[in-house]
């Protein structure tokens, strides 16, 4: 129990090092957040395929209830439910584009996190900064509740809870709650709560705001406390569901499944759920009365609750998708919060984009007509006049377009290009276009997989901190 003491104090010590130029202490944000005796309460799993090469290593660390999937090293750090997925990893010999540049890699790639606090974190993809495409790192960071950090080194940061960064090396960063980041690589500034910015050096540059007194209705964040609002009581009352699949050795499937499709044994599966042909359902992913059509896939952290999903759907990381009807091909970025009602569906029309970090909470029935890109904060109609566009007139943004808490500069064209393009990349990694011999992804890869779980020492003064083991072939 005093190594777990003394390795928190390391942790919060060296991020505040890093932040000492932003004037930010993290210490009131996590020292007293998570009580000691949940450190060490739950065991840690990792997974394996014939398609991840067998590589973990932890020393010193504690990984209470937390996953890993492909190569992980984890030293001196604090892992709390944490989801550490290495399945996107680059090989050796890959080849990674950048710019005009081709850099091939010269070993397989490894998730290295050292010296961090990763608080229901998601880790996942490889990383994206050419300088270390070899070691996707997380160093001297502290990650609060149900944030993302995809694709994305980071070193020295801090990030609120549903904060996600994606795609962008970070330095010495403070990330607000609820904001969402890809912006290639950033340094020594701190983003306010509520943020959406999306930019591509001379190309484009999106950039939304909430207004803090609505954004503190569904979460905030104050030193000393934990976070507050409806996001965060939205999962916390989902808790229960999830204590079952974790606290029991075998558990039946809830139903029979197509033999192209993947539901994960770390997923919560309420009735009437209907799982079609390579659909994935990843891990810590809920779903009650849901209908998921061809290729669909519910992503880590998501919810689909009395919704309807026609096929080719993308939830990503943290999506949360309640009384909607989602027409074809639908994106949902990453924690994002649609609320209708049983008396005022929500519904989307297909080939939608509904942009990371946006709420639709509605009272009435709403309807977003199909090819329109979604942003920011929509109750009702009115607000959708301000918040939504067809993707055809963005498309045609040239210089410069302000709607409401929104900026966009530069071409709409390459916007709106480079979000389909990673939407038929996801679509295409995730197996939704298997065909029976061709273009497996994780729906299909992840069928395989089998669990294999590492507990901590259960007393003494390393009590709480996990045994140092390399697990290799």
């Amino acid at each position: 129990m005093r190594a777990l003491e003394k390795l928190l104090d390391r942790i919060i010590q060296r991020v505040n090092i890093n932040l000492r130029e932003l004037g930010f202490d993290v210490t009131p944000y996590v020292r007293e957040l998570i009580p000691r005796m949940q450190m060490f309460k739950f065991y840690a799993f990792y997974g394996i395929t014939p398609h991840h090469p067998l590589n973990f290593q932890f020393t010193h660390s504690n990984l209470a209830g937390s996953y890993f999937l492909g190569k992980c090293r984890v030293t001196n750090s604090l892992l709390y439910k944490s989801d550490i997925r290495g399945d996107e990893l680059k090989k050796k010999g890959a080849v990674f584009q950048f710019q005009q540049f081709e850099i091939q890699t010269t070993r397989d790639e490894q998730i290295d996190i050292e010296d961090s606090f990763l608080i229901k974190t998601l880790v996942h993809n490889f990383s994206h900064d050419p300088e270390t495409l070899e070691k996707f790192f997380i160093k001297d960071t502290i990650s609060m509740h149900y944030a993302n950090i995809h694709g994305s080194p980071s070193d020295g940061c801090f990030m609120g809870p549903f904060s996600t960064v994606d795609l962008t090396t970070m330095h010495d960063c403070v990330i607000g709650a609820f904001s969402y980041i890809q912006a290639g690589e950033i340094s020594h500034i701190k983003i306010d709560p509520g943020t959406v910015w999306v930019r591509s050096p001379d190309n484009f540059n999106f950039l939304y705001r909430y207004d803090n007194k609505l954004l503190n209705k569904y979460i905030n964040l104050t030193a000393g406390n934990r976070p507050k609002g409806l996001l965060f009581d939205f999962v916390e009352d989902h808790k229960k569901d999830f204590e079952r699949i974790f606290s029991l050795v075998n558990i039946e499937t809830p139903r029979s499944i197509p033999g192209s499709a993947s539901l994960d044994r770390y997923a919560v599966i309420k009735p009437h759920t209907n799982i079609s042909e390579n659909v994935l359902v990843a891990q810590r992913a809920y779903l009650e009365n849901a209908w998921l059509g061809k290729g669909a896939n519910a992503q880590e952290n998501c919810y689909i609750i009395n919704s309807r999903l026609e096929g080719y759907d993308i939830t990503a990381h943290g999506g949360k998708i309640i009384e909607a009807d989602l027409g074809k091909k639908v994106f949902v970025g990453f924690n994002s919060f649609l609320r209708g009602r049983p008396d005022a569906r929500l519904t989307i029309g297909k080939d939608s984009i509904i942009m990371p970090h946006t709420i639709i909470d509605i009272s009435d029935p709403l309807t977003i007509p199909p090819g329109h890109i979604t942003w920011g904060l929509v109750t009702n109609k009115k607000d959708l006049e301000t918040n939504s566009m067809p993707i055809s007139e963005f498309s045609k943004i040239e210089t410069r377009c302000s709607m409401g808490n929104m900026i966009f500069e530069g071409s709409g064209a390459s916007f709106i290009s480079a979000f389909r393009h990673r939407i038929d990349h996801i679509l295409e990694a995730n197996g939704a276009f298997f065909n029976g011999a061709e273009n497996k992804g994780h729906a299909q890869k992840n069928q395989s997989i089998s669990f294999n779980t590492i507990q901590p020492y259960p007393m003494g003064e390393l009590k709480g901190l996990y045994p140092s083991i390399i697990i290799q072939p």
